[in-house]
């Protein structure tokens, strides 16, 4: 088995889900300056009206999306830009580079990934009539998380 096959293989016997929480919550901190916290089992999943992707290659191949409804986005932009960021090119943009770096600081955490793991360029959907249906369909792994009492929904899937 190659290492890249390994890594995935590995996924199926460890717990990344805690690996992933802990790259949403430093990206939050740092990049939106605010603390996120994990989701019960009874919060209700985010409307996905806008979802930002990044795809992996190399190490990992897959794709990480963060999901959430308009407000949420809106609300994620302006904390990180401040209050003049209103036009939906600039939520867009904010809540792909949030996407960007939660992918980065996730794949920066596992051994063996940071210099053999690729990212895109992120890539965000927005609206209320889409459906998404990635590929990869290998692990999934998902977190939701509140920001500000919010849900966003933070998956992983990976190629197996």
């Amino acid at each position: 088995m190659n290492t890249d096959a390994s890594l995935v293989t590995r996924s199926h016997e460890e717990n990344w889900l805690p690996i992933l929480e802990l790259a949403v919550e430093e990206v939050f901190e740092i990049m939106v300056g605010c603390r996120v916290k994990v989701a019960g089992q009874t919060e209700h999943k985010p409307n996905e009206e806008f979802t930002a992707m990044v795809g992996l290659a190399g190490a990992l191949c897959g794709i990480l999306t963060v999901c959430c409804d308009g407000k949420t986005a809106g609300e994620v932009a302006k904390s990180m830009l401040g209050d003049t960021a209103d036009s939906q090119e600039q939520v867009a943009d904010a809540l792909g580079e949030i996407c960007n770096m939660i992918a980065g600081n996730f794949k920066n955490k596992l051994a063996g990934t940071d210099g053999r793991c690729m990212l895109s360029v992120p890539t965000v959907i927005s609206g209320g009539e889409y459906s998404f249906h990635s590929l990869a369909e290998g692990t999934s792994v998902e977190a939701v998380l509140l920001f500000e009492g919010a849900p966003i929904a933070v998956r992983l899937q990976l190629e197996s």
